[in-house]
């Protein structure tokens, strides 16, 4: 599916001969809708086959959902690393161990990254049995908050991804 909304989003670059960010993200919405609604119709002649195809919307649509989320964190995170410079008495750094629910490197990887992305926190390992991350912050009012955050923000939108 993936290839599909890649051809048609070329197609349509071609045609309208305009290769500016705004038509290509156009042409990316508008080819995921004509193969969503595509899919839709199929699925009524081919309920067996169109398993795939539903993975490959819930998984894109997930995929988004993740990234909106993470921009969003990253406003807030610089937001309150501005306010900790300025207010210097709000500092209350710590290390915290998250427990984990991500197995593979991969989901691990990725969970390490945006946390070390995140401003004001940093991923510095990982136990030998992947079960748990050890992530610094420059300010943690509450450890169990903390670990509430990661594990029902970018770790469940995670997992969210890979079961979709």
């Amino acid at each position: 599916m993936l290839l599909l909304n890649i051809i048609l989003t070329a197609v349509w670059v071609l045609l309208t001969e305009d290769g500016s960010l705004g038509n290509i993200l156009a042409a990316l919405l508008f080819s995921f809708a004509i193969i969503s609604f595509s899919q839709r119709v199929i699925r009524l002649e081919r309920r067996a086959d169109i398993h795939g195809a539903n993975d490959y919307f819930r998984r894109t649509t997930r995929i988004l959902i993740f990234i909106i989320y993470f921009l969003k964190e990253l406003v807030a995170a610089s937001i309150n690393v501005l306010l900790s410079i300025l207010q210097p008495h709000r500092l209350n750094p710590g290390v915290i161990a998250v427990p984990l629910d991500l197995r593979s490197d991969a989901q691990i990887t990725l969970l390490a990254n945006v946390i070390t992305l995140t401003p004001g926190t940093l991923s510095l390992d990982v136990s030998t049995d992947k079960k748990v991350i050890y992530v610094h912050s420059i300010v943690v009012k509450d450890p169990d908050d903390f670990r509430h955050q990661i594990k029902n923000g970018f770790e469940r939108r995670i997992l969210d991804i890979v079961e979709a």
